[in-house]
């Protein structure tokens, strides 16, 4: 089969595109991004420089394709969607329109999207303590952020394409996928990224600053389990939004504690009330996916979280020997 990984060389989208090509597909990956600034070594057969803003590079890349995994986005941790929103709803909105319309017109038989637990109601996740979001919590809609309102917007987007055109779609509720080879600096990195690179960079005895109260909660799942759920979700014939995250709540004072105690480092949290937090508590629901796939996560915090504090750590070393 020949398949299309849109945002091929960004941390899910390099991961999945040699997760494919390891199941013996035929990968093109098509990615503004550098295949230079890809932390992960791609094994695919055609990377394909594309501006997916622009109809025509979306038109290009699904030449010839028979599956389509949608995971190009503008976006990056909870300090640039919480800044930025104009652009995010921009660049994502043309994308997304783009791609839906020319995978009908090249007959692309099934197309995967990359959305995100940012869709769902910040009503519903105002305690740390939150109760877990089912995929039917998305409406009444109130997303916190920009970010989910597109998200949700595309996934309105497929469900037309589906009911006016027949169009075979799959849509992934992404939360907090994790893990090595993704972005861990620069404003667009995600909580445990940044938190392993803060603690690689302190010195023994030292300490980081954790923004917000640390008292937030979240739920994290590891690349390699969130792999395998994308592909038993394509495999599939459930056309229906789907949670494909963890169940397993974690304050982020928690997950800053293992990271530390993975590190063999001394080191003391301090707290800036003044950053973005996001909202107060979200965890996810897989009754759903443990129903529809017989799927559910394998990988312990602490399983995955060495194994990206290490990558991170050398990484960061590297840096310092570079400046």
């Amino acid at each position: 089969m020949k398949v299309l990984v849109t945002g091929g060389c960004g941390f899910i989208g390099s991961h999945l595109a040699n997760y494919l090509k390891e199941k013996g597909n035929r990968v093109r990956v098509a990615d503004i991004k550098p295949i230079s600034e890809c932390y992960l070594p791609l094994k695919v057969d055609e990377v394909i420089p594309s501006d997916l803003r622009n109809f025509d590079a979306c038109d290009y890349a699904t030449k010839d394709v028979d599956w389509v995994f949608n995971l190009s986005a503008n976006m990056g941790g909870i300090g640039f969607i919480t800044e930025v929103g104009a652009q995010v709803m921009h660049d994502n909105a043309l994308m997304n329109v783009n791609m839906m319309e020319v995978c009908r017109m090249n007959n692309v038989e099934r197309i995967f999207f990359a959305s995100s637990a940012c869709i769902y109601p910040a009503y519903r996740q105002t305690m740390p303590d939150v109760e877990p979001l089912k995929e039917e919590y998305a409406v009444p809609a109130q997303p916190d952020s920009f970010y989910g309102w597109e998200k949700l917007f595309t996934e309105q987007l497929m469900k037309a394409y589906y009911r006016d055109y027949g169009m075979d779609i799959r849509i992934a509720r992404f939360h907090n996928i994790y893990g090595p080879y993704g972005t861990y600096k620069g404003g667009r990195e995600k909580a445990p990224a940044s938190l392993c690179r803060k603690i690689a960079e302190a010195t023994d005895g030292g300490e980081i600053t954790v923004w917000g109260d640390g008292r937030q909660t979240r739920s994290f799942l590891y690349i390699d389990d969130a792999l395998d759920a994308i592909y038993e979700l394509m495999q599939s014939d459930y056309v229906e939004p789907l949670n494909i995250g963890s169940d397993e709540l974690v304050s982020i004072n928690e997950l800053a504690d293992l990271i530390i105690e993975i590190s063999g480092k001394k080191i003391k949290k301090q707290y800036d009330s003044t950053k973005p937090q996001g909202v107060r508590g979200r965890n996810a629901d897989l009754n759903l996916i443990k129903k529809v796939l017989n799927w559910e996560p394998k990988t312990t915090y602490r399983e995955g979280l060495t194994d990206t504090y290490r990558w991170i750590e050398e990484m960061v070393r590297n840096d310092k020997k570079n400046e």
